[in-house]
C-alpha cells in the first residue's frame, strides 16, 4: 500500500506495564512502514503498577513517541479522549493496549479511510469470556433501542479517524466504556460514514480485563442515559 503522510497512533494504557513495552515495539516498525510521518501516543490511565516508568524510559529513546499520563485511574473513556485531544496528524488510529490485537493490520483500515470517515475493527472470533460475549450482544441491543445504530462489533478497541470527523464529535464526554457508544452515536448525528473492517484478536497473556465488573457495568448504564438526553435535547431532534 501507498504510505499515507501522517499518521497518530495511540494506546491506552491502565495496569500494562508487562504489556507496554512489547505493544509499543511492535507498533514502531508498522509505523514506519505506512506513514511518513507518525508518533504514538502512551496514554497512561493512572496505572497503579510501572507502566509510567516503562512508558518513561521508551519515550527517552524515541522522539516520536510521547506518554500522557493522568492520575487517578479515570477509566476507558478518559484515556481515549487523551489520545484523540493529543494528536496532532490528520489520521487517528488507536488499538487497546493489552495485546489482543496486532496492529500490522492497520493496513486494512488505511485502505478503508480514503472512502470513510471513520473505519471501526470488527473481531473475527473474539478471544474473551462468556460473560463479556453477553455483555457485548446486550450492547448492541442498547444501542439500537437507544441510539438507532447497529455494527457487528461496537465496543472492539481498533478504530481509525480522519481528523476533521474526530473535530465533529468532540467534546466526548463518557469516562468509562460507554465512549464507543458516544463516538458512534455521535458520529450517526453528524452523518459520518462509518466502514468496518475484519481484525484478527488474541488471547490476553499479562494484566486482568476491568470491562465486565460490577462498578464499569453500572457506569456505563449512567452514561449511556446521560448520553441519550444530551443527543435529544441538546443536539435537537432530526
Amino acid at each position: 500500500m501507498k504510505k499515507v503522510s501522517e499518521l497518530s497512533i495511540f494506546f491506552p494504557f491502565w495496569n500494562e506495564g508487562k504489556n507496554l513495552e512489547q505493544v509499543v515495539n511492535k507498533a514502531i516498525p508498522v509505523a514506519k512502514k505506512v506513514a511518513k510521518s507518525w508518533e504514538i501516543i502512551m496514554v497512561d490511565d493512572g496505572s497503579s503498577d510501572n507502566t509510567a516508568e516503562i512508558a518513561k524510559e521508551l519515550e527517552s529513546k524515541n522522539l516520536s513517541l510521547r506518554l500522557v499520563s493522568h492520575q487517578p485511574n479515570r477509566g476507558y473513556g478518559a484515556a481515549l479522549r487523551d489520545g484523540f485531544t493529543n494528536a496532532r496528524y490528520n489520521l487517528v488510529v488507536f488499538t487497546d493496549g493489552d495485546g489482543q490485537f496486532d496492529f500490522s493490520e492497520v493496513t486494512k483500515f488505511l485502505d478503508k479511510i480514503e472512502n470513510a470517515d471513520i473505519v471501526i475493527g470488527h473481531r473475527k472470533k473474539r478471544l474473551d469470556n462468556p460473560f463479556r460475549h453477553l455483555l457485548m450482544n446486550l450492547l448492541k441491543i442498547w444501542d439500537l433501542v437507544l441510539f438507532g445504530f447497529y455494527f457487528r462489533d461496537i465496543d472492539c478497541g481498533f478504530k481509525l479517524f480522519k481528523k476533521e470527523a474526530l473535530d465533529k464529535i468532540m467534546p466526548l464526554k463518557s469516562e468509562g466504556a460507554m465512549i464507543t457508544t458516544e463516538i458512534l452515536a455521535k458520529a450517526k448525528k453528524a452523518n459520518l460514514k462509518i466502514l468496518q473492517v475484519e481484525v484478527s484478536h488474541y488471547p490476553r497473556i499479562y494484566g486482568d480485563q476491568s470491562g465486565g465488573n460490577l462498578r464499569v457495568i453500572l457506569r456505563a448504564i449512567r452514561e449511556s442515559i446521560s448520553l441519550w438526553k444530551e443527543l435529544n435535547l441538546n443536539y435537537g431532534r432530526n
